[in-house]
């Protein structure tokens, strides 16, 4: 059987063979001779002929199950779950019975922080092949109690109906939390990215869904989930709603969400939060009084929200813009360095090998829950946390096994694209031109400025004051890119999908955000050592690049900088991103591939990160004229930055 195992590695046989190695691993016992390997729990042979210790394949089925469960080892979990079956009155018995015994251990564990969230996905691999066995068996005795006029019977603890809302693309944590909720016994209905209120909304009907869940990462889904709740009370449902996702917090739910709707409004904050809360709001006798400290905690909130507006001062407009960075463009320092390459240039199946050593891991090992406790926080100590160090680096070998697939059978392509162009600040914004005779302006870039009153003389920033002014002379340059590791990701994925290999989809999923930020990392330096060339003997570790210890910065649009996600139409337009790497914007702004990252680029000195905050109704009057908006589309695409009901 080993053999098989590893004739499978070295001939490449199938795409997981790796993985399926590292799970029979999981099985021995790591102290049986190289030549005489034995199962786990499997005694080695007495010099006299004894019999074998009982190792845990030959116990009862039931245990067999929960066994496979808890350790994540599915392969034997369909033979197992056969044997049940036959053994059961009913198939759905063998779910009631031995697999959510099994789950109800891995829940307890994961509960009890004795488990981790890759661990329970592993788990939750195993008891989706079994449940797959189980289904057409359960589905012909449906169809034979119906047709005897019969009831269909209801097994699970509950139906949630989970999805990314209209115009947002990301779905790692939402997909985190349906295997959670499935683990246990929550029949999930996953509809999917892009979803409207409306598609939600029937759907939750048609499915009679107990609890709703939305999920989002860029801010205008915030505005989304307000409408879902608005429509779920025009429609007069009851059900509870959850919400969650990267943009979100529990302020705005109380805020902007909660006040919209009747029923129930929860914020969740990542997956391990899911399960007790569904639980509170589906037991009846916990519910009325979870529901009753949920609305007074949003009360307060509301409260300290409306009263920290009234308390905060702001500058006007014409007072922060006297206040602003200014810039000496005398100095040689500042002075705008010509770039090498005018124009654009895409770099299409950019070699995944290239970007590997620019990971960084930390975000990983938070996608999948694991923290390591100081001194050992952070990738590589984490490594030598006794708590979740084994762990940790499990899942790092398993990601570089996966990685290696990606790169050997090429199934994962990388696209990006960078530009530089001639430009130059006019008032609050960048004026981009056709040409380096600067005659005819291609486009603008619009700048938000900080407004809210500081105890210091800091100045207060917009992007336009890195650029050199119109009127100083100086012929400045502004650089943007796009790249993406999302090619090819969503057939990997559905191969996954369809094997019902959760761990492995998610893998997937969260090494290719991993990539597309590595790509950025890398294509940023490419651009200040070739393509501008103002950083040519820039030579610095991983490390330092993370830490942005580079000259100049790369602001994403509809981040703390720039926070208008519109911004990136403007970006798209002037490169023809979509026609050069395929990278496209949803109505929403989001970037599909969702594996995807964009950036303006500044070159100066001078320039540097800063969040513009919370703006005041005369910024964003200005604002909407520059740009070309009415009032209220300005007001909705920058809702999060106002310091003002609209």
């Amino acid at each position: 059987e080993l053999l098989e195992y590893i004739e499978d590695v070295l001939l490449n046989k199938c795409s997981n063979a790796t993985q399926r190695l590292l799970e029979f691993a999981e099985t021995l016992d790591p102290k049986s001779h190289p030549t005489a390997v034995r199962r786990k729990g499997q005694a080695a042979e007495a010099t006299g002929g004894g019999d074998k210790a009982v190792s845990w394949r030959d116990g009862g089925v039931a245990d067999r199950i929960s066994y496979g469960l808890v350790k994540g080892i599915d392969e034997f979990i369909v033979k197992d779950t056969e044997e049940a079956r036959l053994s059961f009155p009913q198939p759905l018995h063998v779910i009631e019975g031995p697999l959510m015994d099994g789950m109800n251990t891995v829940g307890d564990l994961f509960g009890a922080g004795k488990m981790f969230l890759p661990q329970v996905i592993k788990s939750a691999r195993v008891m989706k092949k079994a449940v797959a066995h189980l289904i057409p068996f359960m589905e012909e005795e449906k169809a034979k109690r119906l047709a005897a006029g019969g009831a269909a019977e209801r097994s699970d603890a509950g139906c949630m109906l989970i999805a990314t809302v209209k115009g947002d693309v990301h779905d790692i944590g939402k997909n985190i939390v349906a295997v959670v909720l499935g683990c246990n016994n929550y029949r999930v209905v996953d509809i999917g990215v892009m979803c409207d209120w409306r598609k939600i909304l029937d759907r939750a009907v048609e499915e009679k869904a107990d609890i709703i869940g939305l999920s989002g990462l860029i801010t205008p889904s915030l505005d989304e989930m307000v409408t879902v709740a608005q429509e779920m009370e025009k429609r007069g449902l009851k059900c509870p709603l959850l919400i969650g996702g990267a943009t979100t917090s529990r302020m705005h739910t109380a805020v902007k969400i909660s006040p919209q709707y009747s029923g129930s409004v929860v914020y969740v904050l990542d997956a391990s939060r899911a399960v007790p809360v569904c639980q509170a709001l589906l037991d009846e006798k916990r519910r009325e009084d979870f529901e009753s400290d949920i609305r007074d905690t949003y009360a307060e909130l509301r409260e300290d929200f409306y009263a920290g507006l009234e308390d905060r001062k702001y500058l006007t407009l014409p007072h922060a813009q006297e206040k602003k960075l200014n810039v000496d463009w005398k100095l040689a320092e500042n002075l705008p360095f010509k770039p090498k390459l005018v124009g654009t240039k895409a770099y299409k199946d950019f070699p995944i090998s290239e970007v590997l050593s620019a990971i960084d891991w930390n975000p990983f090992f938070q996608v999948w829950q694991l923290r390591g406790r100081y001194p050992n926080r952070g990738f590589p100590k984490i490594f030598n946390d006794e708590t979740v160090g084994e762990e940790a680096k499990k899942l790092y070998e398993e990601a570089q096994a996966m990685l290696k697939t990606f790169v050997d059978n090429k199934s994962l392509q990388l696209h990006g694209m960078v530009g530089i162009y001639p430009a130059n600040a006019v008032g609050e914004d960048i004026e981009v031109y056709a040409d380096e005779s600067r005659s005819q302006k291609r486009c603008s870039f619009f700048s938000l400025r900080q407004q809210a009153e500081k105890d210091t003389e800091e100045p207060y920033m917009g992007i336009g004051d890195f650029i050199a002014p119109k009127d100083s002379g100086l012929k400045d340059y502004i650089g943007m890119f796009v790249v993406s590791a999302g090619f090819g990701l969503e057939k990997i994925t559905q191969k996954f999908k369809d094997d019902n290999d959760d761990y492995s989809y998610i893998m997937a999923e969260a090494l290719a955000d991993r990539l597309a930020e590595a790509f950025a990392e890398v294509l940023h330096q490419k651009m200040r050592k070739e393509d501008w060339g103002y950083s040519v003997d820039e030579d610095l570790s991983t490390e330092d690049l993370l830490k942005v210890k580079y000259q100049g910065i790369r602001p994403a649009p509809g981040y703390p900088s720039q926070p208008d996600h519109t911004e990136k139409a403007t970006m798209w337009d002037l490169m023809k991103v979509k026609e050069e790497i395929g990278v496209e914007l949803t109505e929403s702004m989001a970037m599909l591939p969702a594996a995807s990252v964009s950036a303006l680029v500044f070159a100066g000195k001078c320039s540097q990160y800063f969040a513009v905050g919370k703006i005041t109704d005369d910024q964003v009057q200005d604002y909407a004229k520059r740009k070309g908006l009415d009032l209220k589309t300005a007001e909705k695409w920058l809702s999060p930055m106002l310091s003002y009901e609209p």
